[in-house]
């Protein structure tokens, strides 16, 4: 008997585990048609709570906080959930479909039973990890930021400051490195640590200062911070900019550099270190570096003589490299013996006696039309950024620039003198500007420029410079009234009312001076006058008709003035080589013929408001007047830069077109309402460097040929627009698409703006196959109310020259040509929206990661 109750016993366990199974079975497939709406809805609050968590994390991040890592691995689990959750919700309908007997049953019991169990499974995966998301916080410190006082290079005689704040705990949170200069302002350094901290937009530059220190101090005040604030001259209110004072219980420090011991009682330094000079070894191989092996090895003797010019430097590191890289050609025993002796002369103890003479021992060995360019260039205020083509421009009408007559010449030569004053560090690069490239002089370069220019000798007491020396008036005129070129750039003058006698006076910049006003009489007594630089001054409604009194004006720049109308009384300039009337956005009258009258006419430039399509606004020259000022343009002769505005009927354009001087110095040109055309017709044009497409309403596409049979352009497109570097669309609505870009290889900057119908950048559907990647010299792409913008282009791309992407009111863009190789090495900012950011979709989680530092809210 009990063997058999054992039997009994095992069957009736092996029955109720079999009809468990086959109940676990049904309800599987009997509940599936309410587990995947179920799932359905569960999914929608992981991902909004996916969302929430990465919107706390990015903002996190931006305020250079870590992520954690518990939140990392959460994220990333959640990725996972919901694409294998989309997966089985997409599968559902057709499960569901197999489905007979009421839904208690399926045509394929085995199939449906395991996606039942599968939907059941993610649904309760899904409630854990959302119970699971809860986070009281999302980030923290970052780990030490390593110090460094300047990120471009180690600085000379500097290295045992660095190693010993190289060995302190690495416990600070910010490290912010800002140059302050001789004639700073507290924007200015507000803005240097704005950038650092976050605050980068240009509304946040706009700011009050009172505003911006607010800003700074909230964001600084709760972190242990090193500033660095390099060449004071006089004492920084740390107040004033926002930077809390540094005590025991934060930790943070202030580190400054300055020449004068002066200062450091007046910022209550703690500590001094003074910054002695080279020893005579580190000196020595400093020159030798400088110099370079070729001209070294030139002859045996050489390298003792090497020594002895090292030697007159007296370790001093500036001396050292400027005069290194300018014995870096000399390769005869002459020239060293030479450089010795002039040296030796020079030995004297002050700066203006010792470091100046020895500085210009560079100045020396620069041929005499080179040393007159270059003292030019400290006309500008302090580090400031000086457009290439302006100052060349500038040195072609003072007549620096005597080995041609035409100016698109002279640019070469003007080129060759500032690569010149690069390689010989005498100038430095800089950013760009609306003109192009800039250079800058280094502030001991500009002082020593300032001393030969203004009180060296007989070459002395020509120049007169208080640029960026924040006066409110103009200085008195008897101090100015022997010179050749004056510079007031940057300053609070607000009336010129004078009447200065400056019988010698050949340049005269007034740039961002706030002028208002200019008394009739001002110009009376200034006969000889060839450069006039009036821009930035947008106070400035009104030109004086005392300025028909400069009759050897060569060079007039009212670029940014306020302006409303020309008056007639400047058809008296009957030298002008150039006129520059870019950016007048109140321009609303130009007498007829007056243009037409300036014969001898080379630089002509006429530019509004980029990037942007504002017509009730737009005040610039109507049509008819427009169709007036190119026919007097088309009359001039000697053109050979031009700026065309508002051409805005194909008439005019083909006038223009059908001119070979005008194709050739055209640089840049602004369509405007033009219906369809085809854009091979601008290929011509051999000097293009910036097209402006504005208004065009009825504009459908921009035609190219063969593009609709889907030949590839490549074959002979890379060619044609060689020259466009700058591309603005903006306020053409039905056009959907420009693919057309593609042919413009070495396009710098693309911006695109309120085409309600654009739905892509460049369409696949349009071209064959395309041998060259597109934008491969782009570095700056502007996308602003494209609603029904969908791609910018349908791969990813490396973008090698990309600085930034702005992205603004594009809801459809949910992806950008990016991807991990895009990613290597990259520097690329992209500004937007956080909203839009948060719902940007991606190759993988790796890719979004390393873009995340990039990105930069909009609204900041």
């Amino acid at each position: 008997m009990g063997s058999c109750f054992s039997v009994q016993l095992s069957l009736d366990n092996f029955i109720n585990r079999g009809w468990d199974s086959i109940v676990r079975h049904a309800n599987y497939v009997c509940k599936l048609k309410q587990t995947l709406p179920t799932l359905s809805a569960s999914l929608d609050e992981l991902k909004a709570q996916r969302n929430d968590v990465q919107r706390k994390v990015d903002l996190a991040e931006i305020r250079q906080l870590k992520r954690l890592e518990q939140v990392q691995l959460w994220l990333s689990k959640a990725e996972t959930m919901i694409t294998e959750a989309d997966n089985l919700i997409a599968d559902g309908p057709r499960e569901i479909n197999s489905l007979c007997l009421g839904g208690c049953a399926s045509k394929s019991c085995l199939s449906s039973y395991r996606f039942g169990e599968k939907v059941a499974k993610m649904l309760q995966d899904v409630k854990d990890h959302m119970s699971r998301g809860i986070f009281e916080k999302v980030a923290e410190n970052q780990p030490a930021a390593s110090v460094v006082v300047r990120p471009e290079e180690q600085p000379i005689a500097l290295e045992s400051m660095i190693d010993k704040f190289s060995t302190t705990p690495n416990d600070f949170d910010v490290v912010i490195w800002a140059l302050v200069s001789k004639d700073y302002n507290v924007g200015k350094i507000q803005d240097e640590i704005g950038g650092i901290i976050g605050f980068s937009s240009e509304a946040w530059k706009y700011k009050r200062v009172e505003q911006k220190a607010v800003d700074i101090n909230g964001v600084l005040r709760g972190k242990r911070f090193v500033v660095l604030l390099d060449d004071l001259w006089k004492r920084v209110d740390l107040i004033k900019v926002g930077i809390p004072k540094p005590n025991q219980e934060n930790g943070s420090k202030i580190i400054f550099t300055t020449r004068s011991s002066d200062i450091c009682g007046e910022m209550e330094a703690r500590k001094k270190i003074k910054v002695k000079c080279l020893e005579t070894e580190d000196a020595w191989k400093l020159f030798q570096d400088k110099v370079g092996d070729e001209a070294l090895n030139s002859h045996p003797d050489i390298p003792k003589l090497a020594k002895q010019v090292a030697e007159e430097c007296d370790g001093l590191p500036l001396a050292l490299i400027t005069i290194g890289r300018a014995m870096a050609n000399k390769t005869t025993l002459v020239e060293w013996k030479y450089a010795i002796e002039k040296l030796k002369r020079s030995a004297l103890p002050k700066m203006e006696d010792e470091v100046y003479p020895l500085l210009k021992f560079s100045y020396d060995n620069l041929p005499p039309t080179m040393k007159c360019c270059l003292l030019y260039c400290c006309l500008y205020p302090e580090d400031y950024e000086i457009p290439r083509r302006r100052l060349v421009e500038y040195w072609f009408c003072e007549g620096l620039l005597n080995e041609f007559d035409r100016i698109s010449e002279a640019e070469m030569q003007g080129d060759h003198i500032i690569n010149s004053l690069l390689s010989a560090c005498l100038l430095e690069r800089a950013g760009e500007s609306s003109h192009g490239e800039c250079v800058k002089m280094h502030d001991v370069i500009r002082d020593m420029c300032l001393w030969i220019a203004c009180e060296l000798g007989a070459e002395g007491k020509k120049f007169f410079v208080k640029a960026g020396a924040q006066l409110l008036k103009m200085p008195d005129v008897e101090a100015w009234e022997g010179a050749k070129r004056m510079s007031l750039m940057q300053n609070q003058i607000g009336v010129l009312k004078t009447k200065p006698k400056c019988p010698n006076l050949r340049t005269l910049l007034l740039r961002q001076t706030n002028l208002e006003k200019i008394s009739d009489g001002f110009f009376r007594f200034i006969p000889n006058l060839t450069v006039l630089d009036l821009s930035g001054n947008r106070g400035l409604e009104a030109l004086p008709k005392g300025i028909s009194q400069l009759v050897s004006l060569e060079c007039l720049d009212l670029s940014g003035c306020f302006i409303v109308e020309l008056p007639m009384e400047l058809k008296s300039l009957t030298k002008l080589k150039k006129l520059d009337l870019s950016f007048m956005y109140c321009l609303m009258k130009i007498p007829q013929h007056l243009i037409s009258s300036f014969s001898k006419l080379q630089v002509f430039r006429m530019w509004n408001k980029t990037g942007d399509y504002f017509p009730k606004e737009d005040n610039v020259l109507d049509g008819a007047d427009n169709e007036k000022l190119i026919e007097e343009l088309i009359s001039l002769q000697h053109l050979n830069i031009v700026w065309i505005p508002q051409i805005q009927s194909v008439s005019a354009l083909k006038k223009i077109l059908s001119l070979h001087l005008h194709r050739c110095c055209t640089k840049a040109l602004e369509l405007r309402g033009l219906g369809e055309y085809n854009v091979l017709c601008l290929e011509n044009m051999e000097r293009l460097e910036r097209l402006e497409i504005r208004g065009c309403e009825n504009m459908e596409e921009m035609r190219i040929e063969k593009l609709h049979t889907k030949v590839s352009p490549s074959t002979n497109g890379t060619s044609r627009f060689h020259t466009l570097r700058e591309v603005s669309i903006s306020g053409c609505h039905k056009l959907t698409d420009v693919t057309w870009l593609i042919l413009v290889p070495n396009l710098r900057t693309l911006r695109v703006v309120w085409c309600v119908e654009m739905e892509e950048i460049v369409s696949k559907g349009k071209l064959g196959e395309v041998a060259d990647v597109p934008f491969v010299k782009l570095e700056t792409l502007e996308l602003y109310r494209l609603r029904e913008l969908k791609s910018i282009y349908w791969d990813a791309l490396p973008f090698p020259c990309l600085k930034s992407i702005s992205i603004e009111d594009c809801p459809k863009l949910k992806k950008l040509p990016l991807n991990s190789d895009s990613a290597e090495e990259n520097h690329i900012t992209i500004k937007g929206s956080q909203i839009w950011w948060t719902e940007l979709e991606w190759e993988n989680e790796a890719t979004r990661h390393a873009f995340l530092s990039s990105f930069h809210d909009s609204k900041f």
